[in-house]
């Protein structure tokens, strides 16, 4: 009885995970505008049977989302565990991030902007409401992997995630802008973003003699 159970749990997972391939490829190619008809006519089936695998339209938007998420955590992670100094592990974890919205811009739209095709209620995925989940993910992961690779003092906890959510918001900011401005090439913007979590603010001169802040 439990090899059958097992074998129809794996033969469920493994249906769920096609089904999320075939999300991918839509939302790759129409972005915010990814529709529940088109990833059920691209998957091949009907969309009462994609409901029956996720739910609902939120529920297979958090699937993306956790596919999307854990792969991009998995580079950061690697990134910041490269074998090299402090600086060049900062600047490397800015560029994967960086990296990956520009590489999937369509997958990052869909994750972090509503859909601007049409009104509100004819949407069909509400994305714009788990941007903030998902940052707070971020940031609490990040958070997680600075409090065990940076020795902080007494309040290491708390100054971790405070690190952690302000480095994030900062990348989700910066990248956004930059993704939909392109003023500079990443490896420019990289470095400018370093440079200021690296102190540059504190030593920067202030303009004519007038502090900045």
């Amino acid at each position: 009885m439990g090899t059958r159970r097992d074998a129809q749990h794996d033969a469920t997972r493994q249906r769920r995970s096609e089904l999320l391939e075939a999300a991918d490829r839509v939302v790759l190619r129409d972005g915010p505008g990814a529709s529940m008809n088109a990833i059920a006519a691209e998957a091949g089936i009907t969309k009462p049977i994609l409901y029956r695998h996720f739910g609902d339209k939120g529920g297979l938007y958090r699937a993306l989302a956790v596919r999307h998420t854990d792969g991009l955590l998995d580079a950061l992670r690697a990134a910041l565990d490269a074998p090299t100094d402090r600086r060049e592990r900062v600047e490397a974890t800015l560029d994967t991030y960086l990296a990956a919205i520009e590489t999937r811009p369509q997958v990052y739209r869909f994750l972090m902007h509503p859909s601007e095709e049409g009104p509100a209620g004819e949407r069909e995925f509400e994305t714009g409401q788990h941007t903030t989940p998902l940052l707070r993910r971020l940031g609490e992961e990040l958070a997680t992997v600075i409090g065990e690779r940076v020795d902080l003092g007494p309040a290491g906890a708390e100054v971790a995630r405070v690190w952690g959510h302000g480095v994030v918001g900062m990348m989700y900011a910066a990248g956004d802008w930059w993704l939909r401005e392109r003023p500079c090439p990443r490896e420019q913007l990289v470095r400018h973003l370093a440079d200021l979590l690296w102190g540059g603010l504190a030593v920067a001169g202030d303009r004519d003699g007038v502090p900045v802040f």
